[in-house]
């Protein structure tokens, strides 16, 4: 062992005869280079692969990107001179692949080595090494050649020079092959001469090598044929496989063509990994190197690791075993002893490990052909791939509200290349404009782990509501690691959960007018996907507008308003002359429908909600379903008059319309009122006692009226049956006693369908002030007057050219009178000298009103209604104020005379 030099780039360690050269993990990282020999000339020979196993020489990665060059004594541009051979070395690197702007680094080293063996055989990882010392019998030495040149006259083939080689032959089971040197060249083999040695070298891929199974067998009878033991080896079934190749090497020397033996044989199994421990055997007897030898024995066993021989102190304290047996040496390592390593590794995926040590063989043996010969074998050993599982652990930092989350540890050949955050992949150098932060710790054995540190605040950290004031807050990121030098990928998914004392949940205030219910929720911090549910549907802005719902969220206030009688409002019956009215919503979580919360809003509500008395004596009674009556059929639902059945049906309500005089509805009256009651009941099959029973009532003034002005019709009226109109040359007419007067009463504005006119008082007096006296009512409200002999007779209005409202129109007859006291007329009191002077018949009140179904009227009055047969009902409707013009009808009377003028204006 002899160390040239162990600081810079480079280390360089000479171990027998090998050379190793270390170069620096920390100086080479992040850099690409290219790995030249240089020859004593100094040309610069690149080392790929081809190049290496065929000149001797062997490049491995270690962990930590570290790389280690071995050469031999006798590899290609080497040099050897008095027992030390010379390398020199060239570096190339740089920070492209193109290998641009490269830096070289040139380092030589020499090392002594002058202990050969007759016969040398090194097994590397990708060459099999054989060197044998060159024999000259004495009688060829004491021969001089006279002309150089002979030699190729005789054979072209062979070289001139003193010492070269001039061809090699394998022996193959079938047949024998020679190939000259320059065709060996170009196979791959290596071949080389020096004063005192002949060597071959032959990559594991050459065509003329074999596997061979050395099997536990031929071993015993081996012994057994030698005697050197008093005890048989036991038996195996399975032997152990070796890279075998057979050829004799020709040289020259002066005029003598030698021949030696180059044979070589390396392991290619003989592992074994039981209990945690690896166990490696290598045969003694390997017959291709005993070809010719009747007896050998033991000289030496070392091993080592990573080519220094280890003593059996050392040894011992690293628990290894070293076994010199018969048949063959045998190794046992702890896997993870010192003295290996373990590097990470990817199988399908999935991350696991494997244990490596370089393990070192020397093996000299004794026989009476080789004298000495030296087998070293270095036999990198790998345990199978070993799954393991990445440790996450989350510290959190509620004070600054960080997420520190470390991944690992790794060991160091393992490095973070880039992170998956929603579905894109970025760098760890572009991952702080996500907001990550990562940095990496190192520990004393070796290993390192990742640490991102992530604000909880980070868009792409999910926050999710978990109960209480508790917020959980998930970091979900997937991790891209790549191995060296192997360039394998695998990816680590990350999921750190914090629970965090933040949340603040949605709040609602609840409120009602007289028409609707209103939820105004203020949105939390947990609930931005939490959606609104009643019961278990969910409403959406579609779903709202079917029940004409009003919905609106503008992200910090979701609002809903629904009418009082909707089908998602519940009713909790009658309280106090007012309707208890109920409507729950539900927030859920948008992905798993989990309940979260839960709100609504009741108010009280005026029965006169559920019903409408319109003017026409129609009612429309909407009975609802009260809470704890779910099993109600609301279909079934009737009227006092059980063949009353709803129009209407929902789930929840039935809807009647009828008119007050039917369906069994009664009727009260008093000097003001005239109210109509019914009831909304259901009864089970078989059972007259209704087990539900909502009673009802509209109620209507008869007092109140309303004077409407007239005035006479420039228009004469129609004579008879209405159907023919006096002309003006008519003018003035002549009317007798008990002759009949016809009056028609019209509303000319508005034109409106919904308005029906109806009379109410009209009567006659001597003057033209209404309120004089005597008086004699020709209609008393809205009826004939009783007392008459010849009552007033009301005429139908059909639809004509001139009629195109028949209800705005009021038609009726009279038969002329005069007013008279005890048996004289009372001509004496009209003011005959005037042509106008006359009787007058005064329409006081006149009553107006709409059928509204459903339309809202901005201000009620009250009217009468005298075409019910009924004279003395009256109804309380709900009718638009307007000012309406109505005809104001003179009776003229002539002095002296019996005959009436009737002249009317109608304005």
């Amino acid at each position: 062992l002899f160390n040239i030099s162990d600081t810079g780039p480079m280390s360089l360690e000479c171990l027998g005869n090998l050379l190793r050269i270390t170069l620096s993990a920390e100086y080479f990282e992040d850099k690409y280079l290219s790995l030249f020999v240089v020859d004593r000339s100094g040309t610069a020979w690149e080392l790929d692969e081809a190049m290496a196993a065929q000149c001797g020489y062997t490049v491995t990665y270690t962990t930590w990107r570290g790389i280690e060059l071995h050469a031999s004594a006798l590899s290609c541009h080497s040099h050897l001179e008095k027992d030390v051979f010379t390398v020199t070395i060239q570096i190339r690197t740089s920070h492209t692949p193109d290998m641009s702007n490269a830096t070289t680094h040139l380092k030589s080293a020499s090392c002594p080595y002058g202990l050969w063996s007759p016969r040398e055989l090194i097994c590397e990882s990708n060459y099999m090494e054989v060197s044998v010392k060159r024999e000259v019998p004495q009688t060829i030495k004491d021969f001089v050649q006279d002309e150089p040149e002979d030699w190729t006259l005789v054979f072209p083939e062979a070289k001139a020079e003193e010492a070269s080689i001039w061809q090699i032959v394998f022996h193959q089971p079938e047949e024998k092959r020679a190939l000259l040197v320059s065709n060996a060249w170009s196979a791959g083999y290596g071949l080389n001469t020096t004063d005192s040695r002949v060597l071959l070298r032959v990559p594991y891929t050459a065509a003329q090598v074999q596997l061979v199974e050395v099997g536990v067998l031929l071993l015993a009878q081996q012994a057994a044929r030698l005697c050197w033991s008093n005890q048989m080896p036991s038996l195996q079934e399975q032997g152990v496989t070796f890279s075998v190749l057979r050829s004799s090497t020709f040289y020259k020397y002066q005029w003598a063509i030698l021949m030696v033996d180059t044979a070589v044989a390396c392991p290619v199994d003989g592992v074994d990994y039981t209990n945690k421990t690896i166990t490696w055997t290598v045969p003694k007897y390997i017959p291709p190197l005993y070809a010719g030898v009747p007896i050998f024995k033991d000289v030496l066993v070392e091993a080592g690791v990573d080519l220094h021989k280890l003593s059996a102190k050392e040894m011992a304290s690293r628990k290894y075993v070293l076994l010199n047996e018969l048949k063959a040496i045998t190794m046992k390592i702890p896997i993870g002893a010192e003295g290996g390593y373990y590097k990470t590794s990817v199988s399908n995926g999935q991350l696991g490990i494997k244990y490596t040590i370089n393990l070192f063989l020397e093996h000299q043996w004794e026989d009476n052909k080789w004298r000495l010969t030296k087998h070293t074998i270095i036999k990198e050993i790998e345990t199978p791939f070993e799954q393991t599982e990445v440790a996450i652990t989350n510290n959190l930092n509620l004070s600054a509200r960080l997420m520190n989350v470390t991944v690992g540890p790794f060991l160091p050949d393992v490095e973070l290349v880039n992170l998956t955050i929603e579905g894109v992949a970025v760098t760890v150098l572009k991952a702080v404009q996500h907001g990550y932060l990562i940095h990496t710790t190192r520990y004393a054995n070796g290993s390192k782990a990742y640490v991102m540190q992530v604000p909880l605040d980070a868009p792409s950290v999910k926050k999710e509501y978990m109960r209480k004031d508790m917020r959980a807050y998930t970091l979900n990121v997937t991790l891209t690691f790549i191995t060296y030098p192997s360039s394998e990928t695998f990816v680590v998914p990350v999921i750190a959960v914090s629970a965090v004392k933040d949340a603040v949940l949605p709040s609602a205030r609840g409120f009602c007018d007289g028409r609707n219910l209103h939820l105004i929720i203020t949105r939390g911090n947990v609930d931005q996907n939490w959606l609104p549910f009643i019961s278990d549907w969910h409403l959406t802005q579609e779903a709202a507008q079917k029940y004409k719902y009003i919905l609106r969220d503008n992200g910090t206030h979701l609002a809903i308003s629904v009418p009082f009688l909707s089908p998602h409002v519940s009713y909790e019956g009658f309280h106090n002359s007012a309707i208890k009215a109920s409507f729950h919503l539900i927030l859920k979580d948008g992905i798993s429908l989990a309940q979260r919360r839960d709100f609504s809003v009741s108010c009280m509500f005026s029965p006169s909600e559920l019903i409408q008395c319109l003017p026409n004596g129609t009612v429309i009674i909407t009975a609802i379903k009260l809470v704890g009556g779910e099993d109600l059929d609301t279909a079934l639902l009737v009227l006092r008059d059980r063949q009353c059945k709803p129009s209407l049906v929902t789930e929840k309500t039935a809807t009647f319309k009828f008119n007050v005089n039917t369906c069994g509805t009664s009727k009260k009256s008093n000097s003001t009122t005239m109210t109509y009651e019914n009831e909304v009941l259901y009864f089970r099959p078989d059972n007259d006692t209704p087990i539900y029973q909502l009673k009802f009532l509209c109620s209507y003034a008869v007092k109140q009226t309303a004077d409407v002005q007239y005035e006479s019709k420039k228009n004469p009226l129609p004579k008879k049956s209405y159907s023919e109109a006096y002309q003006e040359s008519e003018y003035p007419v002549v009317k007798y006693l008990r002759e009949a007067l016809y009056f028609e009463v019209e509303l000319l504005q508005p034109k409106d369908a919904r308005l029906d006119l109806n009379l109410d008082d009209c009567w006659a007096t001597s003057s033209q002030s209404q309120d004089s006296l005597p008086q004699w009512y020709i209609l008393n409200h809205g009826c004939e007057n009783n007392k008459d002999s010849y009552r007033t007779v009301f005429h139908k209005v059909d639809y004509g050219l001139r009629v195109k409202f028949p209800q705005h129109l009021k038609r009726f007859e009279v038969r002329m009178f005069t007013f008279v006291q005890g048996t004289s007329l009372l001509q004496e009191q009209l003011p005959y000298e005037q042509r106008t002077g006359a009787s007058l018949m005064s329409v006081k009140e006149c009553g107006v009103f709409l059928e509204l179904d459903g339309m809202n009227i901005l201000e009620p009055v009250v009217a009468a209604d005298s075409k019910s047969k009924n004279c003395d009902s009256r109804r309380r409707v709900v009718a638009l104020q307007c000012q309406v013009a109505f005809p104001r009808l003179s009776l003229i009377r002539l002095k002296n005379s019996n005959k009436i003028i009737i002249k009317t204006k109608i304005k």
